[in-house]
């Protein structure tokens, strides 16, 4: 779904995992209003994917779909060198894919716990690593060129309860590598996390729940798929930032809650 497009200097490019629907899906729109060319990273949505092209190419032409499967080292490691063949570069990565299946203390296994990890913050450090290597080689010839990586975090770090034991563990760890990475890839990189609240509904909460869930803050309301997206713009462009995280959530990491909202 891809091909070899003219090397525009000019338009900036970002990859997004998970673009192809929900909140990866609205970072992608967000972004590409604001004049980014959009590589849709998907795995199994293809249609999605190829929806998410046509709507962001509409708002800055040249949007591609790369497919790949983020639990598979050798696939994550070819995802960023095939996007940048086919864009000609590479400004960012917006790691927002994420694998979430319900796990406790009582039913963990290492089986669980890798296929997070592998997902959710194996994957979002070697695209990281991947986009360093390159700005690296730019610099060569463009010596303020700079990348940044924003990884989608979790208000559940900040609020633990005892609910998706290994999908927080994996979100922990990219927390903890969004620290690191923003030390280690400097200068050539910014790392950034933000962190959503209850946002989108899913399979496991009914419409009329979510709405009651998504009142339970401070504010009297959690993120928006539009407030994450605008976090994510606001982390990209920001020049000063890195090492940190935007907590948006409506405050949400300020209550405390027993469990996850979809058991609650």
């Amino acid at each position: 779904m891809s091909a070899p497009l003219p090397q525009v200097a000019s338009v900036p490019s970002v990859l997004i995992t998970g673009a192809a629907k929900r909140l990866g899906r609205e970072i992608a729109l967000k972004l590409a209003a604001n004049g980014w060319r959009i590589a849709v990273h998907y795995r199994d949505s293809v249609e999605e994917a190829r929806q998410t092209v046509a709507d962001c190419s509409r708002l800055t032409p040249g949007a591609q779909a790369f497919r790949s499967n983020l639990g598979n080292e050798t696939a994550v490691r070819n995802l960023l060198p095939s996007v940048i063949e086919a864009f000609g570069h590479v400004d960012a990565v917006v790691n927002c894919a994420s694998t979430f299946e319900h796990d406790t203390a009582a039913t963990f296994s290492f089986a669980a716990m890798e296929k997070h990890m592998r997902s959710n913050a194996g994957a979002a450090i070697l695209i990281s690593q991947a986009l360093h290597t390159h700005i690296v080689e730019r610099r060569k010839t463009q010596p303020d060129a700079t990348g940044v990586v924003v990884n989608l975090l979790d208000q559940k770090l900040w609020n633990q309860n005892p609910d998706f034991l290994s999908y927080t563990l994996s979100k922990s760890a990219l927390e903890g590598a969004t620290t690191m990475l923003a030390i280690g890839l400097s200068p050539e990189l910014r790392v950034v996390g933000v962190a959503p609240g209850l946002t989108l509904t899913s399979h496991l909460l009914p419409d009329d729940k979510f709405e009651e869930m998504h009142k339970l803050s401070p504010l009297g309301r959690s993120s928006t798929p539009q407030d994450v997206a605008y976090a994510v713009q606001f982390a990209v462009e920001n020049q000063s930032i890195t090492g940190t995280t935007l907590l948006v959530d409506g405050g949400q990491h300020l209550m405390r809650f027993k469990r996850d909202f979809s058991l609650m």
